[in-house]
């Protein structure tokens, strides 16, 4: 989760919104934390994730994220993505872990939290890009509005 958390809940988010995200020919029902509260908490408190499940965060801007485990039972994968989808960087967490990781880009717009290891063992590298049925994710969650 991302290390802004000051809004973090003291039990685990209801299950949140999903959307299918494809990378390659990978499909992914990931939950969508967009709001203060579901970014801050995140996979906090949880007892499993399924191995083609995940989390995407919807960061408001794009900047230089960071996240750490706090209160996470889980271990975890996290992809560091900019604003088109393209995956920057993969990095695993430790549960309970609360040292940030900091991502070498200042343009991460989004995160995708997955079960540990599961970027390796889809060979899905830095590089690939990750789309919805609605095209890239800027256009599935910034449209611009006429």
């Amino acid at each position: 989760m991302p290390t802004n958390t000051t809004l973090y809940s003291d039990k685990p988010l209801p299950k949140l919104p999903t959307a299918k995200l494809w990378i390659g020919k990978h499909e992914i029902a990931s939950e969508i934390a967009a709001s203060s509260k579901e970014l801050a908490t995140g996979m906090m408190h949880r007892d499993s994730i399924g191995e083609d499940e995940g989390m995407l965060f919807i960061l408001p801007y794009p900047h230089r994220a960071s996240f750490y485990m706090r209160n996470t039972k889980v271990p975890l994968s996290c992809a560091y993505i900019d604003a088109e989808g393209t995956i920057l960087e993969i990095h695993d967490l430790q549960p309970f872990n609360e040292e940030p990781v900091f991502a070498k880009s200042n343009d991460i717009q989004f995160v995708l939290e997955t079960k540990q290891g599961w970027f390796d063992r889809h060979e899905v590298r830095i590089g690939s890009v990750i789309r919805t049925e609605y095209g890239t994710l800027r256009e599935t969650f910034f449209k611009r509005r006429p």
